[in-house]
């Protein structure tokens, strides 16, 4: 049974075809076991079914609860469908773009499929068991009016023997995340064509190889002729013909194309190949474009070096977990291009299409990879899963321009999940997804991280650097990669950065570092992501304060300047997620190394990157996030502004400070940094700067706060602003004589009562009922009910503070 569905499965895979279909955006759900399929129909009060709304995942919010383990277990989906066929002896297929993380298919009673992997796409064909049911139990579609009965069972409990390991820096999330359709199909139908492109050594001819295969699961044969034509980005009609059937599946084709208009992070342009066959249409974007890592240097595109500017990515947003709408992602992707993101590391699973597409057009280079994530090496089934997994996601995102890299693995020398750890046997298998990645698809690279023992097999590898995080000084960056670069002969630098709580920040950031020493080994140990033990890093001793992670990014950046043989290094990660193994971090289980939050509010370090990364002018003025400065009334302060820009004028209170010249290599803030006194009480900060024959402006406020404080006395929370029903509260921690606690950073809890109804469950610094302090202050939203509400905030010792809030 298990063989004949992967090998059903592998067939189908790329089955998205012109046909018939609609996409299924409601069922019936219940979360937890059951007795067996024919509970699901029985009248059964002891199970709660809700209606949802498709796409659909039952750890929303769970995975960020600060009081819960999230729910890892079954959940299962019902709906009755209304299937019509209109093709005669036609096929009714459920595509599904990705269901967590065992999935089972039922009609009625009926087991029709079953799937492992939470992150590729299936498709179960059901013509036979509707069938089935019309005819042998006519019974059911009278008691059903007609229509047919569906019912999935999802599952993504911990299971050793399934891949990624649940030892994984992230969450497994569980239910159907994805768009699920119901397609109606011809008996036989056209599947997703297979392009490859490829250029001449001059770059004046290409030449796009298509196959054109077909869904023909009852073995009829075909015998037509199918049209293709080739567009280009302006439009223009390049090249046209036709393909001759070749008995079940087409013969390729051969398109010529004269100075094809290459695609790039700057011009991703793609050509479009539209086909036709039987009635039936397919749309296909492809772009030509030829890459290179250099051996001991650097990367290559369309012949010319390009410094691989990249960060990482999670499938996951505030409030709605693993659900990631269409209008979501491009809004992710379009904040990372105006961040200057030339590539993304897709980490660690295979995402969805919509991703890939948007890559594809915004010119952003893509690592995909499998999830071998942590943990070890498991048995026959295991292997078995990550085999399919990775012929999956090459089938299915092969005509991807801007895939470069199959990734093969994560930080396999990551032990624990199993009695033995063999390195042979891990190499071993690594060597059979490595021959496996080439021999499905020859065009591209092979990638893995973080695994010494396996460097030598693939064909681009990183090792694990976190300078001045899990490792040494920031100070170290280049010193400890060009020694690494050495190691091997293509070096890629993935997963560099560190955590940041977004509104805390620091007038030493270094202060408590001391005993951080400069090691020349910047690696993360296992257990340094652990908040003790071990030796003393900036991850486990420091504050997280915004102040220090900027001076980090800093620093990188401007060394990755003067680096000629580095290929390109990605930040991780772009976007905070959420993790089960952090649950004492500032955020509780929130994984804080993003350059925005959850919710894809920007902290201040993502116009670091901007500054360095971008072409468009852009400004902005260090301490947006920071509300109160501190310090005596005679103490010269830091003030910096980050900013692309060849000069800026810097104002204090209407008074210039002075212009500065950009010099990317002059640290911090690439010399735009001024010193000088500031009052007690409010300032104001104007930048302006001068770039390109035009200028920017930006300015902002904060507050000088000269008096000393004192041990936390009190907690005080007050309203700060209103956005139709929602209310924005801070809690800020005071002295005996009501100075702010500043240096507070104990965790602080909100509740609520009433007609207020705390917005939490986000991941968010203005999302979670419970975090620690930013610089002695907490936020969090509120939705107000027709009613008076009461929302309180209570932390550490301090007596709980109550404040009531109207409609």
């Amino acid at each position: 049974m298990k063989n004949r569905i992967f090998v059903l499965l592998l067939f189908l895979s790329g089955l998205q075809l012109t046909a018939q279909s609609r996409q299924l955006t409601q069922m019936e759900f219940h979360k937890g076991g059951i007795g067996g399929i024919w509970e699901v129909w029985r009248q059964n009060f002891q199970l709660q079914w809700d209606s949802v709304a498709l796409p659909h995942t039952y750890n929303a919010e769970d995975t960020v609860d600060p009081d819960v383990v999230y729910y890892q277990g079954p959940a299962w989906y019902r709906d009755f469908l209304d299937v019509d066929n209109p093709h005669p002896n036609g096929r009714t297929v459920l595509h599904f773009e990705g269901s967590g993380h065992k999935t089972a298919v039922y009609v009625y009673d009926i087991k029709v499929d079953e799937h492992i992997g939470g992150y590729n796409e299936f498709w179960v064909d059901i013509t036979e068991a509707v069938s089935q049911l019309r005819t042998e139990r006519p019974d059911v579609l009278k008691r059903y009016k007609g229509k047919i009965p569906l019912a999935i069972r999802t599952d993504n409990g911990r299971d050793l023997e399934m891949i990624p390991s649940d030892m994984s820096d992230f969450n497994l999330y569980g239910g159907l995340y994805r768009k699920l359709h119901i397609k109606y199909l011809p008996e036989t139908s056209l599947r997703r064509p297979k392009l490859t492109p490829s250029l001449s050594a001059n770059l004046k001819k290409g030449q796009l190889r298509i196959e054109l295969p077909v869904y023909d699961p009852l073995g009829k044969g075909v015998s037509e002729v199918a049209r293709y034509r080739l567009v280009d980005p302006k439009g223009k009609t390049v090249v046209e013909g036709e393909v001759r059937l070749n008995d079940k599946e087409f013969v390729f084709a051969e398109a010529n194309i004269n100075k094809p208009m290459l695609w790039s992070p700057d011009t991703p342009y793609l050509y479009t190949l539209k086909v036709s066959w039987q009635g039936q249409e397919r749309t296909e974007k492809i772009g030509f474009r030829t890459f290179e890592f250099k051996k001991k240097g650097s990367f290559y595109l369309n012949g010319k070096r390009l410094l691989i500017r990249g960060t990482h990515r999670h499938e996951e947003q505030a409030g709605i977990g693993f659900v990631d709408p269409d209008s979501l992602i491009e809004k992710e992707f379009k904040l990372m291009k105006d961040m200057g993101v030339n590539f993304v590391r897709l980490g660690h699973y295979q995402q969805s299409e919509k991703v890939l597409q948007v890559c594809d057009s915004l010119g952003i280079m893509v690592w995909e990879e499998i999830p071998w994530c942590r943990g070890g090496l498991g048995g026959e089934t295991y292997k078995h899963q990550a085999r399919q997994m990775l012929s999956d996601m090459i089938e299915q995102h092969y005509n991807h321009t801007s895939v470069i890299i199959w990734g093969l693995g994560n930080e396999n020398d990551w032990k624990g999940d199993f009695e033995t750890f063999e390195q042979e046997a891990i190499r071993g298998f690594m060597s059979e997804l490595n021959d496996l990645s080439h021999h499905l698809d020859p065009s591209r690279k092979t990638g893995i991280r973080r695994c010494k023992f396996c460097a030598d097999i693939v064909d681009v590898y990183s090792p694990s650097i976190w300078a001045g995080w899990y490792g040494g000084k920031f100070t170290e960056y280049k010193e400890v990669s060009k020694r690494e670069m050495e190691k091997v002969d293509h070096f890629f630098h993935m997963e560099w950065g560190g955590s940041s709580h977004m509104y805390r920040h620091s007038e030493d950031p270094d202060k408590g570092l001391e005993a951080v020493a400069a090691t020349g080994d910047a690696a993360e140990k296992d257990g340094d992501f652990l908040m003790k033990g071990g030796k003393a890093r900036v991850s486990k001793d420091s504050d997280w304060t915004t102040s220090y992670i900027i001076n980090l990014f800093d620093w990188t950046l401007k060394e990755q300047e003067t680096m000629p043989w580095l290929t390109g290094a990605a930040t991780w990660i772009f976007k905070d997620y959420s993790t089960a193994v952090r649950p004492r971090n500032p955020l509780p289980y929130v994984n804080q190394k993003g350059v925005v939050e959850r919710d894809m509010t920007k902290k201040e370090s993502y116009y670091v990157f901007q500054s360095y990364w971008t072409e468009k002018p852009m400004l902005h003025i260090y301490g947006s996030t920071w509300p109160i400065r501190w310090g005596s009334a005679d103490e010269e302060k830091l003030l910096k502004v980050y900013s692309n820009c060849k000069t800026v004028e810097l104002f204090l209170n209407g008074k210039s400070l002075g212009k500065r010249k950009r010099d990317s290599q002059n640290f911090p803030a690439a010399g735009l940094r001024w010193k000088t006194l500031l009052k007690p009480g409010k300032n104001t900060l104007k930048a302006i700067g001068y770039a390109k024959g035009q200028t920017l402006t930006d300015e902002i406020s904060f507050e000088y706060e000269t008096r000393q404080w004192g041990s936390p006395s009190k907690v005080v929370l007050k309203e700060v602003k209103r956005q139709g029903d929602k209310v924005l509260v801070e809690a800020q921690v005071f002295d005996t004589h009501g100075v702010p606690c500043l240096d507070a950073k104990e965790y602080l809890r909100f509740n609520s009562i009433g007609g207020a109804i705390l917005i939490d469950n986000q991941g968010t610094s203005e999302g979670s009922r419970y975090l620690q302090l930013y610089n002695g202050r907490a936020r969090i939203w509120v939705r107000l009910a027709k009613k008076n509400g009461i929302v309180s905030a209570q932390t550490g010792t301090l007596e709980t503070t109550f404040l009531t809030l109207e409609p």
